[in-house]
């Protein structure tokens, strides 16, 4: 099940690869009437949901950010808008997130996006070996360590997830 990561997959397999970062392929059959993309994921491949990542897109004081919290979480918005130091949050629009990351919902990567968007990592992540988040499609999450998760995104560590 999982492998070592290459190019000539999703923009997010190709800009790890193209970073020199090192991850695994997590490959599962997804269900689309899952209520939780998340929590399917985290089950499907026999993980703890804590080490599992959703990817998130809000908007920040009108800016396009990323979320990335536990799949057993919430995103707490105030924190995010604080991480970044804006004011207020709220959640994106769906085809927004969508058009601005290249990816569909459900499927969206951290890693890879059309463009860069400011990006905030949940702490927990730090207490884990390893992390995994979407690859950029649903049924695929990558594992790499949450060092490099931030170092790939660019990404602020701060506690958003509630």
């Amino acid at each position: 099940m999982a492998k070592k990561g290459r190019a000539g997959g999703t923009p997010a397999t190709v800009a790890l690869t193209a970073a020199g970062i090192a991850f695994t392929t997590h490959e599962y059959e997804h269900d689309p009437r899952a209520a939780s993309f998340g929590l399917e994921a985290a089950e499907a491949l026999g993980l703890e949901p804590a080490c599992v990542f959703k990817t998130l897109m809000a908007n920040v004081d009108g800016k396009l950010v990323v979320g990335i919290v536990p799949v057993d979480r919430q995103l707490d918005l105030k924190a995010l808008a604080r991480a970044l130091g804006g004011s207020k949050a709220a959640m994106a629009d769906v085809s927004a997130a969508e058009r601005a990351t290249g990816y569909v919902a459900g499927g969206i990567s951290p890693v890879g996006q059309k463009r860069p968007h400011p990006t905030v990592v949940d702490a927990t992540a730090l207490e884990h070996p390893t992390v995994y988040v979407s690859g950029g499609r649903r049924g695929l999450d990558l594992g790499l360590s949450p060092a490099d998760l931030v170092a790939a995104t660019s990404a602020v560590v701060a506690p958003i997830g509630r």
